[in-house]
């Protein structure tokens, strides 16, 4: 038996030369002139590692695949050399394959070499698949596509419910419940996204009705939740031009002030009843007004009015503003930008055994984002740079922060999931659920509730979720935002 090796660029390809007589002695039947040509392929060390190293969880995975594709492989080619031999038949020519096993050698590494591209490749497309909103990349990270991303369209994960503390509020519900599969429309209200990237509180009524089409005509008085609690004062202060109309005019108005006062006053002007009766300063329109029995339009002017020119606007839920949860939010007067300052790449998911994780890139706005974690530490080890390379995002599912201010900051605790801000203050970016097998994790946006009127009550603890966000696997770049430190030892 002689054996011969032969080198492609990562791999040795062995060469054994069996005689007939060998052959005969292990029992086989295949015979051609003098020897027989098996070709298994053996793996050596690399001179020198790439630079971009995969993830630690797919070297490991890799490695134990490793053998089954080796083993495939030797059974090809093994099967292509016999049947070359078998087919061509005739002399036997030394130096002829020896040249073809070298081209054989070569085209097998080509080939396993296109394998773990494919696979790559294959496991990026189904990330991509994945995900539970719509996508766009941004170097490669997976960023919101808000053109096709509504208030409608967007789903709780899980259930959950708050009790709000009692505060004289007009239009101020008592608590928020919510459940798995409900839209955030039905629960979410236009102050939550006060003093954020979105600014829908700049839209009007004929703005929303412009970009879906809706036709403001068709709809009540009832479809706009705002008017149950304005006054007249509100609505004059409000609406352009609405104190100098007669009261007549204006056949909503007009019940109102004959309700209140006892008179009709239909040739006054709107200033004018509000000189003559102070008492319309504090009756709100939905108790003495049947809403669903008037058209939107019948208050003049109403569309151009921008939502935050209502009194309380904030308390108004987002599905009750006609047309807006169809809005795509790509079309709100603004909207969240990336911050890709900074983008990592997920190295390695770990679960909730792990404790003592010190070097932490997670937290909240009110606690910083390097909260260590002692017990239940499920993380995710971030690289990409030398900056961010071993950094720890914990999960929101193991561990909670302070978070919130002012009166509302008490809600849930005071309490809120761990996580990062890559995309603004309209929501928080939190690791939900950690899959060690197969070196995948998802992603949860969480929201807030904020009363920042003329009564300032600020804003909860980002708790008001989950809503499934992106999912990523290991080599998956992450964008992580700023600010970003990473801590070199533990803090006392």
């Amino acid at each position: 038996m002689e054996t011969r090796d032969f080198a492609t660029d990562n791999q040795i390809i062995k060469v054994i030369y069996i005689t007939n007589e060998e052959i005969n002695q292990q029992k086989k039947t295949i015979q051609v002139n003098d020897e027989i040509a098996a070709i298994v392929p053996v793996q050596t060390k690399v001179a020198s590692q790439p630079k971009n190293l995969p993830s630690k969880g797919y070297q490991w995975r890799e490695q134990k695949m490793n053998t089954w594709r080796y083993l495939m492989a030797a059974g090809m080619i093994a099967g292509l050399v016999l049947h070359g031999l078998i087919r061509f038949g005739g002399n036997y020519n030394i130096g002829s394959l020896l040249f073809g096993e070298k081209a054989l050698a070569q085209t097998v590494a080509s080939k396993y070499s296109n394998l773990n591209h494919s696979v790559n490749l294959t496991k990026q497309a189904k990330t991509a698949n994945k995900q539970p909103i719509a996508v766009k990349y941004v170097n490669g990270a997976p960023t919101p596509d808000w053109s096709n991303i509504t208030f409608k369209n967007m789903k709780f994960g899980e259930g959950g419910s708050v009790e709000f503390p009692n505060i004289n509020n007009p239009g101020m519900k008592e608590s928020r419940t919510w459940s798995a599969g409900q839209s955030l429309s039905e629960v979410m209200e236009l102050g939550d996204f006060e003093a954020t990237e979105f600014n829908i509180e700049d839209f009007t009524l004929e703005d929303i009705a412009n970009i879906t089409g809706i036709k403001l005509k068709d709809l009540k008085l009832s479809d706009f939740e705002t008017l149950k609690w304005q006054t007249l004062e509100d609505l004059a202060l409000s609406i352009p031009n609405l104190e100098d109309l007669e009261v007549g005019a204006i056949p909503p108005i007009q019940e109102l002030v004959t309700k209140v006062t006892g008179n009709a006053a239909d040739y006054q002007t709107v200033g004018e009843v509000l000189d003559n009766y102070p008492e319309l300063g504090e009756a709100e329109l939905g108790k003495y007004v049947k809403l669903d029995k008037y058209k939107l339009t019948s208050i003049p002017g109403i569309e151009d009015a921008q939502l935050k020119d209502f009194t309380n606007w904030q308390n108004t839920t987002i599905d009750q503003v006609p047309g807006l949860v169809d809005v795509p939010f790509d079309q709100f007067p603004n909207v969240p930008i990336p911050d890709v300052s900074f983008i990592g790449k997920v190295d390695l998911p770990l679960g909730s055994l792990e404790s003592g994780r010190w070097k932490s890139i997670s937290g909240s706005y009110q606690a910083g984002f390097n909260v260590s974690c002692e017990k239940r530490c499920g993380h995710i080890e971030v690289s990409g740079s030398d900056i961010v390379v071993g950094a720890q995002w914990m999960s929101g599912k193991d561990q909670k922060v302070k978070g919130g201010f002012g009166i509302l900051g008490n809600l849930n605790g005071g309490k809120e999931p761990t996580g990062r801000h890559p995309f603004g203050k309209s929501f928080k970016q939190v690791i939900w659920d950690i899959n060690e097998a197969d070196g995948s994790i998802s992603t949860a946006m969480f929201f807030r509730i904020c009363k920042r009127g003329w009564i300032d009550l600020g804003c909860s603890p980002y708790f008001i979720g989950p809503v499934p966000f992106f999912t990523y696997r290991e080599i998956d770049p992450i964008i992580l935002g700023t600010p970003l430190s990473v801590p070199k030892k533990v803090t006392p």
